[in-house]
């Protein structure tokens, strides 16, 4: 198990190389969750993610004839991005396996850092085994993504700045394979030992959203420690953090990913007992931009400011001139019309229509809604 000793020597080793990451109060999320909220934005560490902290102290402890047949690591794509920039820092050959279905631009970031980098499997699971296999065969080191004490020590600095940054009562950290959770918790159990930690779980349907996280159980040796270290456990879901990320981004103007966002999620659910301040992990920003705009679309819709009707109205020329005008009187922004001529829902002589619009807020989708059915439409919300 790694001890406090391995942690602060771990900060040694990283001083100079990882950033000390800021820690930034939200006025808008303190006041949204009724306590005072911290933001701890490992998202703006080097690479994008807190993982270049234990890739870096990993690597560190190399000896020579590993690092003269390279490093093998496997991951959904923070993992990658860090051991492949650690690995070029330290003129060492790596070669990355990720999923096949991982997000393209940690992908590209991975290979941009000078890594070789091999997309097997469905999962991180399968990734593993083959970055095990390879490791056996060529002697090249095996980076871990978390079932590593140094990389478990790297991660628990991020506690120890914690600790130094703010006074918090409760921690916040999510949890794939639980060596941020395991790192952060014994690095506070020595230097903030009343301050509470809780690890956060995405829900097994927000494994696409929150990728860097969508591991099936911690492991061998970071089990142990989340039950050691850790005060609770929540789970989140994907709605939650589609809606963290939207407000991150709006309010706070922080690009945070799916698996980084599940703290927020959890704290604006009201998962999380107290009432004293929060420290939040915001552990990643590498989100895929074209997942950024599916979450924006779809975190815009859920607060009620896109607002997707079906309706039908005559078929004869100015009718729908006449409902756009309609709902244009009611200081609503039209962004899309699509008409349906076919269908068994669209009455004879009629003409289907799917409005997208631009609304304020869900009371304000509420009133159109009853507004369009008092002009005598018949309205079917779909968003």
């Amino acid at each position: 198990m790694p001890a406090a000793a391995d942690i602060e020597r771990a900060r040694e080793r990283l001083a100079g190389v990882a950033r000390v990451t800021p820690v930034y109060r939200s006025e808008t999320i303190s006041r949204l969750a009724g306590r005072d909220v911290h933001l701890k934005a490992e998202n703006l560490q080097r690479t994008g993610s807190f993982k270049i902290r234990g890739a870096v102290n990993k690597l560190s402890t190399l000896g020579k004839a590993q690092r003269a047949a390279g490093v093998v690591a496997a991951s959904a794509g923070n993992h990658a991005q860090a051991v492949a920039w650690a690995a070029r820092e330290a003129g060492v050959g790596a070669t990355i396996f990720v999923p096949q279905d991982a997000a393209m631009a940690k992908v590209e970031a991975t290979k941009g850092y000078g890594a070789e980098v091999r997309m097997v499997g469905q999962g991180i699971e399968e990734a593993l085994a083959e970055a095990r296999k390879l490791s056996e065969e060529t002697g090249a080191g095996f980076v871990h993504p978390f079932e590593d004490e140094t990389v478990v020590a790297g991660q628990g600095t991020i506690g120890l700045e914690l600790a130094e940054q703010v006074t918090a009562e409760t921690v916040l950290v999510p949890i794939g394979g639980g060596g941020l959770a395991a790192g952060i918790g014994l690095a506070l159990r020595a230097s903030a030992p009343r301050t509470k930690v809780v690890g956060i779980r995405a829900a097994r349907d927000a494994f696409a959203l929150a990728d860097g996280i969508a591991v099936k159980e911690p492991g061998e040796l970071t089990g142990p420690l989340l039950e050691e270290v850790l005060d609770d456990v929540v789970e989140v879901s994907p709605d939650g953090i589609a809606q963290a990320i939207v407000l991150l981004l709006e309010r706070t103007k922080l690009l945070v990913e799916g698996a980084g966002a599940v703290g927020i999620a959890a704290l604006l659910a009201g998962k999380i007992a107290g009432d004293g301040p929060v420290a939040v992990v915001l552990s990643g920003g590498n989100i895929d931009a074209s997942t950024l705009i599916e979450v924006v679309r779809y975190g815009v819709t859920t607060a009620g400011r896109h607002l997707v009707v079906r309706t039908s109205v005559p078929d004869r020329p100015g009718e729908l001139l006449k409902l756009l005008q309609l709902v244009a009187e009611e200081r609503v922004n039209v962004l899309s019309v699509e008409h349906r001529r076919e269908g068994v829902d669209i009455p004879v002589g009629a003409t289907g229509i799917d409005l997208t619009l631009l609304t304020r807020d869900e009371a304000h989708c509420e009133a159109l809604l009853d507004q369009m059915r008092g002009w005598g439409y018949e309205v079917e919300r779909l968003r």
